[in-house]
């Protein structure tokens, strides 16, 4: 493990200092991944929001604390058990104050791919989540939308691939938020059940 993070660790150098794209001229910092450098199960966004963009950490916001949730009380294990990253590495904006977010679009992806091989590679993960339609039509290479494949196995560079709604989809969500979250839980009983781990019964309210 101490090579697999070493060599994570001089990933994410190169990555620092990226300037491939012109998300480079707009971040606060790069947000590259974080996790087990030898995880079994991999999850893949699409890239950092605002939060994220200050704190240089994946997941950390509304939407990171779902997954989280999602991970320890409906995985079942802990968050740092898991590996996590996105397609790009800096936050994609639509103007330069950086006042909202938009999905990266497909040179900034290009651009940020072989840093994301490059991570699947070291860490070598049995089983990835792609969170939402970006990282699914990537990792898939589809146009098919997320609430068509979602729940439906794929593979990206043989490794097999479980895409299902990104945690912000499920905040926005109001009256059907019920029905997305079983969902995404019925999606992460199938990675469960692939890694041959065990399925925890699931609290109420969670």
């Amino acid at each position: 493990m101490d090579d697999r993070a070493s060599t994570l660790a001089a990933c994410e150098s190169r990555v620092r200092i990226c300037r491939k794209c012109g998300l480079a001229e707009t971040r606060t910092t790069t947000v590259f991944g974080e996790g087990n450098p030898a995880a079994e199960l991999m999850f893949i966004g699409e890239g950092p929001c605002r939060r994220e963009d200050l704190t240089g950490r994946p997941f950390v916001g509304r939407a990171g604390e779902l997954l989280t949730r999602i991970i320890e009380n409906g995985m079942g294990v802990p968050r740092s058990s898991v590996y996590i990253a996105n397609l790009v590495k800096c936050r994609p904006t639509v103007d330069m104050k950086k006042e909202r977010d938009r999905p990266p679009d497909p040179s900034e992806i290009e651009a940020c791919t072989p840093y994301l091989d490059e991570q699947i590679t070291i860490v070598k993960p049995r089983v990835i989540v792609a969170l939402g339609s970006p990282a699914a039509k990537f990792l898939l290479k589809t146009s098919r939308g997320i609430s068509q494949i979602r729940g439906t196995w794929g593979e990206y560079r043989g490794i097999p691939v479980m895409p299902t709604y990104h945690p912000s989809f499920l905040l926005r969500q109001a009256g059907d938020q019920a029905v997305v979250k079983r969902q995404v839980w019925e999606d992460m009983k199938q990675v469960l059940q692939k890694l041959g781990w065990p399925i925890p019964a699931v609290r109420k309210g969670e």
